[in-house]
């Protein structure tokens, strides 16, 4: 039977101690590949840096990602992709209305993503996503299709029951998603979005966002006979 987990360390504390930062590498070498990736781009970054930054050596790196680019992959999964299971959980138990709905969602997201170092992902692609279509491909498949298909289900949502109005769902995303971009944009260019990026709060502007979607989306109040 073998021992637990806490004798282990006790009796060989130098083992325990690899075991926990083999454990902790992947974790380590996916911060350090996001933090190059953002700052750097996919194309100047090289192995040798992520590696570097990670504090282990390149041999080490292709233990965990065979390539750079499934290294990028697991960055976006880790990131963005692999939390549509826990957004789409949300939408299902979200007990409010449409509306406070969408107001959580924007909110969230900038909370969650735009505050982060993630949020550099989507500036990324757009600047050198067609010079690696494979990378652009698997991003739209795992990041860009579920958020769209997510945003389809409130405003399906919201039209179901009658709070919005029977607009055109898959142009109607895009109003959505385009105050999110903006301030993606910002905050990785913000010498190109805006004179001083200090005169707005992504919070404060968001919530504007959020209310001018509204009311254009919500429907009108039926006349009084």
């Amino acid at each position: 039977m073998p021992a637990p987990r806490f004798l282990k360390d006790k009796l060989c504390p130098v083992s325990a101690k690899r075991e926990r930062r083999k454990e902790a590498r992947p974790g380590e070498l996916l911060e350090a590949a996001l933090d190059l990736f953002v700052d750097k781009g996919f194309a100047a970054t090289r192995s040798e840096e992520v590696a570097t930054r990670a504090g282990v050596s390149k041999g080490t790196l292709f233990l965990y990602f065979q390539s750079k680019e499934e290294l990028f992959k697991a960055v976006v999964m880790e990131n963005l992709g692999g939390r549509f299971p826990q957004w789409n959980r949300e939408f299902e138990e979200f007990e409010g209305s449409t509306a406070e709905m969408l107001r959580y969602c924007m909110r969230v997201w900038w909370e969650r993503v735009g505050t982060t170092k993630a949020s550099g992902l989507t500036k990324l692609m757009m600047s050198e996503g067609r010079n690696f279509p494979e990378l652009t491909e698997f991003y739209r498949r795992e990041v860009v299709q579920p958020a769209h298909q997510l945003l389809r289900r409130i405003l399906k949502r919201g039209i179901d029951s009658g709070e919005f109005a029977p607009v055109d769902i898959n142009l109607a995303i895009y109003t959505v998603i385009a105050p999110m971009i903006f301030l993606m944009l910002m905050k990785h260019s913000p010498s190109i979005c805006v004179d001083d990026m200090s005169d707005i709060d992504p919070e404060q502007y968001l919530a504007l966002q959020a209310e001018t979607v509204l009311h254009g989306l919500c429907a009108a109040p039926k006349a009084a006979p």
